[in-house]
């Protein structure tokens, strides 16, 4: 975190036509050492997703287990929905692990921003699972309707409801807040899709019900029903995950950080403002406009209380390069115009 911040400094104003280059030699030593000691936020939320994501597969497993057995005794179409969906749930946590696993990796010379981008393949990964699970679901479910079969062992069929939505409620619990914790979207997507699909699982007890008042085909309807339910999963999972993909990010952030950055003195006018999320990182963008007549040492300290500001204000924030321009010479627009564009 020292050197990354270090070197970002660096960047920051190399461009700068000041008059004190000298100066800004003097700030380097001065710009970095306001992170000595702190702890690499990366690092530890990427920790706690792994840890989430460990648990939550557990808890899935072991509940789809449980429903896979009571469906090979009752033939309920409707569990075995319930069931494929609650599996290919737990499966999501392979892609999952896999990209906190890169997201814990260093920076290298052809990733110089790291591996944060493939928690978000990751999240298309779980977008894709969850559909082959509607898919398979909605054909059996069909070929039920079409073709019913007779559904034994009720009461095991609704303890076996009862256990799905358990397990799911509890993993939905879990991973919406480690992964509003450390800024997931895909982990926080993962966990919503858990929470609906508890209350899927429910259904199965009413199809079991359905059937033990006499209408056999209570229990493919309950599949199709579910079928239905995991594809508006799909929608949302889809949306959210794709923003990220595109560099979409909320606009409030980058409100945030504007009005963060405004508040330092020093700063006489923000120009510009972009971010986006790399996996669960936010990395910012922001181009400042000060008096002209400063040196750019100056220049360098006004950079690093916004950058100190902006950590300590907004959360998730890994990364932010700041450019410092005169208030006459200010914004991207100009730096345009200077170059014949």
């Amino acid at each position: 975190m020292h050197d990354h911040e270090h070197h970002q400094h660096e960047g920051m104003h190399s461009g700068h036509d000041h008059p004190h280059p000298h100066d800004h030699g003097h700030s380097h030593a001065a710009g970095h050492a306001h992170l000595h000691g702190v702890v690499n936020p990366e690092v530890a939320s990427s920790n706690r997703g792994l840890w989430a994501i460990k648990w939550s597969f557990v808890g899935l497993f072991i509940t789809a287990t449980l429903q896979i057995a009571v469906f090979y005794f009752s033939n309920s179409v409707g569990l075995l929905a319930d069931t494929i969906h609650n599996f290919a749930d737990a499966g999501t946590a392979i892609p999952l692990g896999i990209a906190f696993l890169f997201a814990r990796m260093k920076p290298s010379s052809r990733f110089p921003y790291g591996y944060g981008r493939v928690e978000d393949l990751a999240g298309v990964a779980v977008v894709l699972t969850i559909f082959a699970s509607a898919a398979v679901a909605a054909y059996e479910s069909l070929f039920r309707l079409i073709h019913p079969q007779t559904v034994t062992h009720l009461w095991a069929v609704a303890v076996a409801s009862i256990v799905g939505f358990l397990g799911n409620e509890g993993v939905a619990i879990f991973r919406v807040r480690v992964g509003k914790e450390i800024g997931s979207a895909a982990l926080v997507a993962d966990g919503q899709h858990a929470r609906i699909d508890g209350w899927t699982s429910l259904a199965v007890l009413v199809g079991a019900v359905g059937v033990w008042l006499g209408y056999p085909k209570a229990d493919p309807i309950v599949g199709v029903l579910i079928t239905t339910a995991i594809l508006f999963i799909v929608w949302d999972a889809t949306k959210a995950v794709f923003t990220r993909v595109l560099d979409g990010v909320e606009p409030e952030i980058l409100d945030q950080v504007r009005q963060v950055a405004s508040t330092v003195p020093g700063v006489q006018a923000v120009s510009e403002v972009r971010a986006r999320w790399v996996g669960h990182r936010l990395n910012a963008e922001v181009n400042l406009a000060a008096d002209s007549t400063i040196t750019v040492a100056d220049a360098h300290q006004i950079s690093v209380a916004v950058h100190d500001a902006l950590t300590k204000k907004i959360t998730f924030l890994s990364r932010a390069a700041i450019h410092v321009d005169p208030m006459d010479h200010s914004g991207e627009s100009f730096h345009l115009k200077s170059d014949g564009r």
